[in-house]
């Protein structure tokens, strides 16, 4: 059985001029993947929108998360792992 019968040809990009391409083709040894995808400008920002969204707020759990309380304000039954 011969693997051509497996390869597609990538699908045609619907839309106007304000769609973006991108295409990725690794190979190694005998094994090889080819990706291709299209995004139109309203689609690359709204991504772009939820990327900066996941980055601020992991950075403010981040933030919060390490930073030092002062003295005497943990609750009576914990402990400071740090010093």
């Amino acid at each position: 059985m011969a693997h051509d019968s497996q390869r597609r040809q990538p699908a045609p990009c619907r839309g106007g001029s304000d769609v973006h391409t991108t295409a990725l083709r690794i190979r190694a040894g005998k094994v090889s993947l080819r990706a291709s995808a299209c995004i139109s400008t309203r689609g690359l920002l709204a991504v772009t929108g939820l990327v900066v969204g996941t980055l601020l707020s992991s950075a403010a759990i981040v933030a919060v998360a390490t930073r030092k309380l002062p003295q005497g304000t943990m609750p009576a039954r914990s402990r400071r792992s740090r010093g």
